[in-house]
């Protein structure tokens, strides 16, 4: 495997997810089909703050680890979602983890991939993706539920 991956991690502040719905069945999240592209929609107050702050470069193969920081409200009161946008391509919704049990749900293209994790003594989620592809490159979000 040659070249590099391109990975922006980019946070938003409060964010309704829209076209998408994830229902609490017993501590197992699931994702509905959307009706609609997904969208996020963005309020100003709370913030996030990604770790680390800058574009990463991997290669394929390797693994990503991302973390967000939310503040300025109950951390372990919302769910966190990670959204992923690549160039020219829809957002791309790819897990959700509540804050308060850690009880997660993963799209299902990224079972086996995807880990999420959470620390609410510091307000973080954390994301890793193992088995980086090309596919992979993507601009990436955390964006907490807004109720």
């Amino acid at each position: 495997m040659t070249g590099k991956l391109h990975l922006l991690l980019v946070l938003l502040g409060l964010c309704r997810i829209y076209g998408q719905s994830l229902e609490d069945i017993p501590s197992s999240p699931v994702l509905k089909k959307p009706a609609e592209p997904l969208s996020l929609s963005c309020l100003d107050g709370q913030t996030m703050e990604s770790i680390p702050s800058s574009p990463l470069q991997k290669k394929p193969g390797e693994t990503l680890n991302i973390s967000c920081r939310g503040t300025g409200y109950t951390f372990t009161s919302y769910g966190m979602n990670w959204i992923r946008q690549p160039t020219g391509k829809p957002l791309e919704w790819m897990g959700w983890i509540n804050t308060n049990t850690g009880a997660v749900g993963y799209a299902k293209s990224l079972e086996g991939l995807i880990e999420l994790t959470k620390d609410s003594s510091v307000s973080m989620t954390h994301q890793k993706l193992s088995g980086l592809k090309a596919e992979d490159s993507a601009v990436y979000y955390c964006a907490r539920w807004t109720q």
